[in-house]
């Protein structure tokens, strides 16, 4: 047996799975179905949970657990420092968006986010085989209340000084995420997601090497080439995300799922102009012109995510994918249409026989 495959082996034996291919937990696109179908065929399901109520949190875990293997993770967002608030040049965001959905109400950019000590709370409740993090570290009373439920803490690092403070913080695994991933860069502060887009074949390895614990690659991985690539470069398991939005399980719009298959890798890039926060998108017509100089900054999150609201909604019931929140690693093309469990099964064949 290589000393790769050895290595995949012991983490999916830590963790209870069969193949060492994890969801990633992507709010508001990993509906039940898709962690299901993650899980029973032996990878690891996910749940973002950023948007959820203690409530729906509870109800998502009893589903997935109930229907599968029961290995999924949940994850949440450390949160931001309080906006600082500007109605000025929030007017001037709001009418710049109008051209593109509803008219924007001042009271719009008011959005709140669920609870964070609530939400904590009911993942510890829920009692998933896994919690994980991004932008930044929980707390270390509720890293000693991880430890002794039995639960793993997996943190998420864009940079190899994040994951050195995670792993002294406690974290019992690293998520090294490069700059290619799809959606929100998961850097521990807003400024660095802009700044600091280290590539994943750079990142890892020196992640790797940094950490005694185990290092999960995501960023850009979609097929059995990226998955073979990141566990010779010294990762115990990949993290895939819109490698999986194709899939009928993930229930994206259509239009976001055709507009996949169709994006180059320099056709996403990394902006604030969905919800304030940076994460890496297709370059639609509005984050073409969003992004111009010509057009004001966004505002910060989640104030911009609130102003954002109505085009966003307006664009999904119309399946204009140029006014919805497009997010896309730059793989994207290589995200496959087949079923979830079929595609982890395929991958880790692929994979397998590559690293041999």
């Amino acid at each position: 047996m290589s000393a790769i495959i050895s290595r995949t082996e012991s983490f999916c034996s830590r963790f209870g799975l069969r193949v060492p291919i994890l969801l990633a937990p992507m709010a508001g696109t990993c509906p039940p179905s898709l962690s299901i179908a993650v899980s029973s065929a032996g990878g690891l399901g996910a749940g973002g949970v950023l948007m959820m109520q203690p409530d729906e949190i509870l109800t998502w875990a009893n589903e997935v657990r109930a229907a599968s293997n029961g290995a999924f993770q949940l994850n949440v967002w450390i949160p931001d420092p309080p906006p600082q608030r500007d109605p000025a040049h929030e007017a001037r965001v709001r009418e710049f968006l109008a051209q593109w959905g509803p008219a924007v109400p001042p009271e719009a950019g008011n959005a709140t986010l669920p609870d964070f000590a609530a939400q904590c709370e009911a993942m510890l409740t829920a009692g998933p085989r896994i919690v994980s993090s991004i932008m930044g570290l929980y707390p270390p009373d509720y890293v000693a209340k991880l430890k002794a439920r039995g639960i793993a803490w997996f943190a998420t690092a864009s940079t190899v000084a994040e994951a050195r403070a995670a792993e002294a913080a406690g974290a019992d695994v690293i998520v090294a995420q490069g700059a290619e991933a799809g959606g929100h860069r998961g850097a521990f502060t807003a400024a660095d997601a802009e700044r600091r887009l280290v590539g994943l074949f750079a990142l890892l390895p020196a992640v790797v090497d940094a950490v005694r614990v185990p290092v999960v690659a995501t960023g850009g991985i979609a097929d059995a080439r990226g998955i073979a690539a990141a566990l010779v470069l010294g990762a115990s398991a990949v993290q895939i995300g819109t490698g999986f939005l194709r899939c009928p399980e993930a229930k994206i719009h259509p239009a976001w799922a055709d507009a996949l298959a169709q994006t180059a890798p320099e056709d996403t890039v990394v902006s604030r102009v969905f919800s304030g926060r940076p994460g890496r998108a297709i370059v639609t017509d509005y984050v073409r012109a969003a992004t111009a100089d010509s057009a004001p900054p966004p505002a910060p999150y989640p104030v911009q995510r609130g102003l954002t609201t109505a085009m966003r909604a307006q664009g999904q019931k119309a399946g204009d994918v140029h006014r919805m929140q497009a997010w896309a690693g730059q793989s994207a093309a290589l995200a496959s249409a087949e079923p979830a469990a079929a595609l982890v099964q395929r991958l880790w064949d692929e994979a397998r026989a590559i690293v041999g």
